[in-house]
């Protein structure tokens, strides 16, 4: 088992170091959000009790970009699947020795290993702008501690293998690209929209505010901002409660996404 998820690790790996055009829009597009979207949009009045301890409205959109890029890196792991079918590599996984979990294991692992590097690249550029002039930077008012930086790693973790694992399932039981984006905008869209990652919640309808709090992302970005912003008395929680939750949502999705990939794996 082992030695076959290395090998199809090892191939994941060769994949993505060999597409570099790949790579470069996965850094260029959040960098881009970053600094238009953050930067245009940060004259919105964003005092530290509306946006959550955020001690402007840049500081609050950068942190939710990491959620953001967590979730959207997470979509082209079922579109490589799809490829794969399409050129007949999946078949010769599914008939080779190496066990069905390995096959839906080892691009799990990587691509949720993988979103990690732009995310937190998108973190460290939003701090560096502070020292840019003509721009606004993210400011850090909390004090971060070992625990909390360990907290805020693994949140955009599971988070990412949360998503990878749905998406992947998806990519395995869709037969075209164009069944698999539908269904994937159907269920990234309003995951992003109803989260707290690009605005704050308060003057969302009640209905619509109990949808964000439940939100996986929001979860997510929770520990993360309470961590960021030492800002605990604007929330209901702790960050560790925030966490459980993230944790339970992952576990059902997860399953989930076992369930059918299994299905889809299985052979006639």
């Amino acid at each position: 088992m082992l030695r076959e998820l290395f090998a199809l690790l090892r191939r994941e790996f060769l994949r993505y170091i060999r597409t570099p055009i790949w790579i470069i829009t996965s850094l260029a597009v959040p960098i881009l959000y970053l600094i238009l979207f953050g930067q245009g949009f940060n004259q919105i009045q964003c005092t530290p009790a509306y946006c959550l301890g955020a001690p402007n409205y840049f500081s609050y959109f950068s942190v939710g970009m990491v959620g953001f890029v967590a979730l959207t890196m997470s979509l082209f792991s079922g579109a490589n699947i799809i490829f794969d079918k399409g050129l007949g590599i999946l078949k010769r996984q599914v008939a080779s020795p190496a066990p069905r979990s390995a096959i839906f294991l080892s691009p799990l692992i990587f691509r949720s290993l993988m979103a990690l590097i732009p995310a937190f690249l998108v973190l460290g550029l939003a701090v560096l702008l502070a020292h840019v002039p003509g721009f606004v930077g993210l400011t850090i008012v909390g004090s971060v501690t070992v625990v909390g930086a360990i907290e805020v790693v693994l949140a955009v973790l599971v988070l990412s293998l949360t998503f990878n694992a749905l998406f992947l399932a998806c990519g395995f039981a869709l037969e075209n690209p164009q069944s698999y984006f539908g269904l994937v905008n159907l269920v990234n869209l309003p995951i992003l929209f109803t989260s707290n990652a690009l605005y704050p919640p308060q003057n969302l309808p009640g209905w619509l505010e109990t949808v964000t709090a439940y939100n996986p992302v929001s979860l997510c970005i929770n520990v993360m901002r309470e961590n960021l912003f030492g800002s605990q008395s604007y929330y209901s929680y702790s960050p560790e409660i925030y966490f459980l939750g993230l944790l339970c949502w992952a576990v059902g999705l997860i399953l989930l996404a076992l369930v059918i990939a299994a299905r889809a794996l299985r052979t006639p």
